[in-house]
């Protein structure tokens, strides 16, 4: 982590394209946002985008505005975020999820910091450093042809890797005492401290939402505290090693394993014609379990993606097919 810091205060102050690479929670849109902040920039623009939160077409007309009647909603020209990010910073997050056509047009932008909205032809240039992230291995998707070659080393100028909470387990004390600090001020409460039997089992769990799942069960154990005192007992039983570490995937695999079984059943009562009637015992069985864990999350895909043991893209495109994005934020 201290190579972290000095990296991003070497690089901060000028305007070289930065590719934050770690596992999700570990803190890239912090050091992208120190990026801005330590740079000549800082009074102008920070733009966030989460390129995996939108759709090709939708993420298209977010980065780049789109004319009046572009489209059938287009009712009047919209400035994207790029042109809103001019004299700023502009942080594309989960980059790897842009579509491999829309690639094309982002590397022009890196480029020669210009393009055109949707369904105009005017070009438009823009003074915008570029601050991208990702939680997969970029060299992979180009292997299964999902990215292009010419844009990661576009991006590539200034790689900064954020290493996992488990890689840096001496951290966590340090992070404990802050997360408490915060809350406590947040909330009114006094600053508690953590009791060492706590501390240990913190530092002993593997930590798969790192910093993120930390900071989440650090505000639990504080709301839940009666006492000046953090105790083990107000941490979730998996953390204590009470149960398995993804509760979520574990009980869906359960759930699925029993309701395969009971449908395999009957589709030996009803014969061999009976696969569509299997198919969609499952659809209904999967599209109730992402129902129900997205309440229980209060529609964070991320926590539900960790409670489900797959990954953000995959809950994505679950949650549009099962047409639940009403639930899920």
């Amino acid at each position: 982590m201290l190579d972290v810091y000095r990296m991003t205060r070497k690089v901060a102050p000028t305007s070289a394209t930065v590719l934050l690479t770690g596992e999700t929670g570990t803190g890239k849109e912090l050091i992208a946002r120190a990026l801005h902040e330590l740079s000549p920039r800082a009074t102008g623009p920070f733009i966030r985008v989460n390129c995996g939160a939108l759709s090709e077409s939708l993420l298209e007309s977010e980065l780049f505005g789109h004319a009046k009647g572009a489209f059938t909603s287009a009712i009047e020209n919209r400035t994207g975020r790029f042109e809103a990010a001019h004299g700023g910073s502009i942080f594309l997050d989960e980059i790897n999820s842009v579509s491999y056509q829309l690639q094309v047009k982002l590397l022009r932008v890196l480029q020669e910091h210009e393009f055109e909205r949707v369904g105009d032809t005017k070009t438009i240039r823009v003074d915008v450093r570029v601050i991208a992230a990702t939680n997969v291995d970029l060299q992979d998707e180009i292997v299964a042809g999902r990215f292009r070659e010419d844009l990661f080393y576009r991006l590539n100028v200034i790689p900064i890797y954020l290493p996992a909470l488990r890689e840096r387990g001496s951290d966590i004390g340090d992070l404990v005492n802050f997360f408490l600090r915060r809350y406590a001020l947040a909330n009114g409460y006094p600053s508690p401290r953590i009791t060492p039997d706590a501390l240990r089992f913190l530092q002993q769990y593997d930590w798969p939402g790192n910093v993120r799942e930390l900071q989440n069960y650090i505000e639990r154990a504080l709301v839940l505290s009666t006492s000046s005192e953090i105790t083990d007992d107000l941490l979730p039983p998996h953390v204590r090693g009470l149960a398995p570490v993804r509760i979520g995937r574990r009980a869906s695999e359960d759930l699925e394993s029993l309701c395969t079984d009971l449908v395999s059943r009957r589709l030996a009562q009803l014969g061999e014609d009976s696969v569509d009637a299997y198919n969609g015992v499952m659809n209904v069985v999967e599209k109730e379990l992402l129902l129900q864990v997205l309440r229980q999350s209060q529609g964070v895909q991320t926590r539900t993606a960790t409670r489900l043991g797959i990954n953000r893209n995959t809950l994505h495109k679950k949650i549009e097919d099962h047409n639940l994005s009403a639930e899920a934020r």
